[in-house]
Formats: structure tokens, C-alpha cells, sequence
């Protein structure tokens, strides 16, 4: 009988609702295709022209190649569906108006992330070529360099959960929730029992995820049922019945502020596996961060840029920091923090430029774990480029992939990167999870952003780029360890790897940007 009470919540279930709708769309716009075929001999010269219009257009995008050749192979195979299709992506509304919304926001938080000249003078003293990488996630991101930040890394998401629960209890004025992920279970379970008792305190509690969940982890109406409990919710773009490219830009982010002194992010989501309370694919590892100090305020307003998406303009100077709050003495504040957002609509690849920089800057190694590999020209360009150079570059993936397809795409780009010199290891005991980027004991990056078309190009992401600060050493020598226990990834390998799943992977390269 449980069996199938299951099955009706699938069959007559929300998900099922959406993917029919979705379905149908598809295919009126498949028949209003074959429709067209037939009158093909009345309209071909009209949609030559079109087609050779939007072909010329797609070419003088200001985009990266990879997307452009990702259009015009439908668009040249199948001229008049790609055609439309094309055009129907590039009229939709929706994603202009939150791009819109977003703009307006982050011109609201803009006197509350200005560059203090003091620490950006001595950034420049220490390192011109990172006060010039700093200059530009100011001036194209938005947000500003501090000192006065310590950093606690934390190699699993185990670490982390312990310390996030002794924050949220300490939380007096607000708790600020943006994440990706969100399912029930021990860990979304005893946040949410701290959530409720410190809104019944008279914390201001508010919390955002992203509208995937609704597909198949938590009701449609589960914000209705935090609200209840005196906990602010929202869905970030809800999944709708509709075909809407504002649909595919997700929030990728994960990001936990506490009373404007203390914030977390990393890859780690609010579900069971990645505490490894749940096994999924073997051992997660994951990674994250703690940040105390003036750091926190980018993501005080990095997560209220997103939440005022939908909201009237609010005082965001009730967030800030209390000036009576006092840290701890012993907290390691040295050296520099950057956290940073990276919207998908604003055309300025924030994420990837970081990598790309600490790539083009490294001159003895680059260390990187990350779940995916699916790769651009240029950051394939500059990983070769680092290890051809002498760098020691070197990339930990996944030996239990999460997604098949995303597997087989990653093993497509690793013949050319290792005959190029880059070194890579799978981890041996699962998945990784970790989206990290640390370099010559002096930087690292820390966030949400994978190397994929997703991250660095579809999704709403956030991360924290350390110069010299201690946390730094501590990111390197959790890489270390995790090396030890993965398995390093041949030429031979490579060239033993089967046919059929060696095609595949390199077929869908050319898909990949739109996937």
C-alpha cells in the first residue's frame, strides 16, 4: 500500500504536473515545425534570410564561442526550428526583468561595499597583480577587498555543521539562509528546530532556496509552512509549468550570515549526504568556510540583493555589523579577503576570471578539487598553459561521479590535459564535492563554483578569494591529505577507457554550454 501511495505522488504529483506542461510546449513547438515544413516551398526564402540573419547575429555576440558553436549547430542543421527556437530564447522576458530587479538592488547596497583606500594601498604594496584582480571584482562584481577577516576552513561538511549550529544558537538580531539545496533529514532537521526557537526569541530569521527543490525534495508550499513557524521563506524562481530560460539560471549559492559578524559558505548544501549522514556516492567531501570579521558585510548584502529581487528597497543599514560587537582576541586576522557574487545576467564572468587569474598568475602550483569538469577554450588554454610552463597543476575529481553524463564529458577533456602536463586524481573513497582553487601558500578560493558551463556561466554563485591569510595553508594541506587517498589518472587510462563511453562524452562536448 506504501508502494502505491508512492507511485500516485509521482503519477498525480507537482513534478510530473511541470515536466507534462513542459512536454506539451515542446511539442506545439515541434508541430508548428513540421507545420512549417509543409509550407516550406512558400516561406524558404523568408526563413533563409532569417536564418542567415540570426547566424550573423549569434557571430557577433558578445559570448563565449563555445555557446555561439552550441546555437549554430541547431540553428545551420535545423534552420527553421533552431531558428525560432533561438528566437524564442532570446525574447524571453523573464530573465531581463530579474536582471532589472538585480541592477536596482545592488545599486541599493552600493554605499555599504565600498572600497576602504587603506587596505586596497596596502593590497597594492604587498601584490600589484592582486590589487589589479581586486580592482576588477570591485569595479564588475561589486564587491571590495578587506583585512580584518579570519577565516576557519573546514575540510567536510561534518566539521562545518557542529560550528554552524553553535552559531545559529548565538544568533541575537537576525539569521540570514540563501542555499541551493534543502532536504529533510538530521541536519535541515535540527537547523530548523534552532531557526524556530530563535524566531520565537525575536531573531529575524529569513531563509531562500532554490526553486529546484520544489521538483522533487520539499512541497510547493513549504514556504507557506515556515512562515507559520515565524521563519521568512522563499523560493528562488520557482520550477513553473512553462518553457522560460529564466528557469535554467538557478541559485547555485550557499550562504549563512549571523547578526553581521559571521557568515558561511562552500559547496556544502542542508542535506544529509553532505554531512555523510546519508551515503550517496561512497565518502562526500565537501568543503567550507567561516568568516568573522568585516568580510561578512559582502554577504550580508549578497544575500539581500537576491531576497529584494521580489521586495520593496528595505534599510540595509539595520545589517550591518554592530559596532559594540566585539571578537575574540584570538582570531588569526591577517592578510586579505575577498568574498564575491557572480550573476549569470550582468554578461561578466566574475568566477571564472578568478580562476583564470590565479592560473595565469601561479609559479609553483595550482591545487584544485572540483565535481566537474566540463570546460571552455579558455580554461582549458590556461590549465595547459600553467602546466606546460612548470607549474605543478593538479585537479581532484570525483571516482563515484553523481551525474553520468557529467562524468563522461569531465574523462573527454583528460587525454589533453594530462598529455598537456596537468596531473589528475580521482578520490578513491567517493565524490567530491569541494569547489576549491589554492595556490603557491599565498591564495585560495573557496566557494560554490564548479569548473562548468553551469557554474561559470548559468548559475548564481558566490566564493571568498584569501591572500596571505592563514586560512590559506589550512585549504593546502587539506588538499594534501585528500591526495593521499585518490588514484591517479594515466595516459594509459586514458586510452584504455572504453569506445562507446569515450564517444558519448566527446558528442556531448558540443552541447555542453546549453546543458
Amino acid at each position: 500500500m506504501k508502494k502505491l501511495k508512492g507511485l500516485f505522488r509521482i503519477i498525480f504529483g507537482r513534478t510530473t504536473f511541470v515536466v507534462l506542461f513542459m512536454l506539451i510546449q515542446l511539442g506545439f513547438l515541434l508541430s508548428c515545425f513540421i507545420w512549417l515544413n509543409e509550407y516550406m516551398v512558400y516561406i524558404f526564402g523568408g526563413m533563409t534570410v532569417l536564418t542567415a540573419l540570426v547566424v550573423i547575429y549569434i557571430l557577433n555576440e558578445h559570448a563565449n564561442p563555445s555557446f555561439k558553436l552550441a546555437w549554430m549547430i541547431p540553428v545551420l542543421v535545423i534552420p527553421v526550428f533552431g531558428t525560432l527556437f533561438y528566437l524564442f530564447v532570446q525574447l524571453q522576458l523573464g530573465t531581463k526583468i530579474i536582471n532589472s530587479r538585480l541592477k536596482t538592488t545592488k545599486k541599493e547596497t552600493e554605499p555599504y561595499l565600498e572600497q576602504e583606500e587603506g587596505t586596497a594601498l596596502r593590497l597594492e604594496k604587498a601584490d600589484e597583480q592582486v590589487r589589479n584582480l581586486a580592482r576588477y571584482v570591485k569595479e564588475y562584481g561589486g564587491y571590495p577587498v578587506y583585512e580584518n577577516t579570519d577565516v576557519q576552513y573546514f575540510p567536510l561538511g561534518d566539521d562545518m555543521f557542529p560550528e554552524l549550529k553553535r552559531q545559529l544558537l548565538s544568533a541575537e538580531r537576525f539569521i540570514f539562509m540563501e542555499y541551493f539545496i534543502v532536504d529533510h533529514g538530521v541536519m535541515w532537521g535540527e537547523i530548523l528546530e534552532i531557526l524556530e526557537k530563535k524566531a520565537a526569541e525575536g531573531v529575524e530569521v529569513r531563509m531562500m532556496y532554490d526553486g529546484m527543490c520544489c521538483m522533487v525534495l520539499l512541497p510547493y508550499r513549504y514556504p507557506a509552512e515556515l512562515e507559520k513557524k515565524g521563519i521568512r521563506c522563499k523560493m528562488f524562481a520557482p520550477i513553473k509549468p512553462t518553457l522560460s530560460t529564466h528557469q535554467n539560471n538557478r541559485d547555485h549559492r550557499k550562504i549563512c550570515v549571523i547578526d553581521g559578524h559571521t557568515a558561511f559558505t562552500g559547496g556544502v548544501n542542508l542535506a544529509d549526504e553532505y554531512i555523510n549522514r546519508k551515503v550517496r556516492f561512497g565518502h562526500w567531501k565537501d568543503t567550507a568556510v567561516m568568516l568573522k570579521g568585516d568580510g561578512v558585510q559582502s554577504f550580508t548584502m549578497m544575500f539581500l540583493q537576491m531576497w529584494n529581487i521580489t521586495e520593496k528597497q528595505e534599510d540595509y543599514g539595520r545589517y550591518l555589523r554592530n559596532p559594540d560587537y566585539r571578537y575574540p582576541a584570538e582570531l588569526r586576522m591577517d592578510g586579505f579577503v575577498m568574498p564575491y557574487g557572480d550573476s549569470p545576467l550582468d554578461g561578466e564572468n566574475v568566477g571564472e576570471q578568478v580562476y583564470l587569474d590565479i592560473l595565469n598568475q601561479a609559479r609553483h602550483y595550482v591545487h584544485i578539487m572540483t565535481p566537474y569538469l566540463i570546460l571552455d577554450h579558455e580554461m582549458v588554454t590556461a590549465l595547459t598553459f600553467a602546466a606546460k610552463r612548470g607549474v605543478d597543476t593538479v585537479i581532484i575529481m570525483p571516482h563515484i561521479p553523481d551525474k553520468k553524463y557529467a562524468y563522461l564529458l569531465a574523462r573527454s577533456y583528460y587525454l589533453e590535459l594530462i598529455q598537456a602536463g596537468v596531473k589528475i586524481y580521482e578520490y578513491t573513497p567517493g565524490f567530491v564535492h569541494a569547489k576549491s582553487f589554492v595556490s603557491d601558500d599565498e591564495k585560495a578560493v573557496v566557494g560554490t563554483i564548479n569548473l562548468d558551463f553551469r557554474s561559470l556561466y548559468l548559475h548564481f554563485e558566490c566564493g571568498v578569494f584569501l591572500y596571505r591569510n592563514p586560512a590559506v595553508l589550512d585549504v593546502e594541506r587539506d588538499f594534501e591529505k585528500t591526495l593521499a587517498v585518490c588514484s591517479p589518472v594515466t595516459l594509459e587510462d586514458c586510452r584504455r577507457y572504453p569506445f562507446l563511453p569515450s564517444f558519448a562524452g566527446r558528442m556531448m562536448r558540443i552541447i555542453a554550454p546549453l546543458m
